[in-house]
């Protein structure tokens, strides 16, 4: 008998714990996201990132959300947020207004349009969020998950790697 081979080596590491609970991970928060961009797209007319950018924009109305601002959180580059900006402002949706304190930053704020427009997204995301996130595990267990990711989130932030949300 000779040394495993190098394709039953990968079939192995492919079949792993990390490898697998990672995936599942993926898998699970991708189709979450397809169902909502769907559902989102067409009960509402919007996809799931300018939802995210509405979210951005609603959380404090007094609070004013750079371009610069939502290409980091969204992570997007900045022509990416542009020309994503440009397609939510055609729509009605926001407006691009001057920064008072520098005249080199354009702000972003939603319209009347995209608050009644979030409004109405924010029930289909609810709705399919509590089907496929809520409904299938206990309260204990989504409680767990969600403190576990917002401590992989934390871990994240506070490396400070390249590529890492804060890196």
């Amino acid at each position: 008998m000779g040394a495993e081979s190098p394709k039953r080596t990968a079939a192995a590491a492919a079949g792993g714990p990390l490898v697998r609970e990672f995936g599942l991970l993926l898998r699970a928060a991708t189709h979450i996201e397809q169902r909502i961009n769907a559902a989102m797209r067409a009960e509402v007319g919007i996809g799931h990132v300018m939802f995210e950018v509405l979210i951005h924009l609603c959380r404090d109305p007094d609070e004013q959300v750079s371009q610069r601002a939502l290409a980091q959180n969204l992570v997007l580059t900045s022509g990416g947020v542009t020309r994503l900006i440009d397609r939510m402002e055609e729509a009605g949706l926001v407006r691009r207004v001057p920064s008072p304190d520098d005249r080199r930053v354009t702000l972003v704020e939603a319209t009347e349009e995209g608050e009644k427009t979030f409004l109405h997204a924010v029930d289909v995301h609810a709705r399919i969020v509590d089907r496929y996130f809520v409904a299938p595990v206990t309260a204990d267990d989504r409680r767990r998950l969600t403190t576990s990711l917002d401590q992989i989130i934390t871990a994240l932030r506070d490396d400070g790697t390249p590529g890492t949300p804060e890196g």
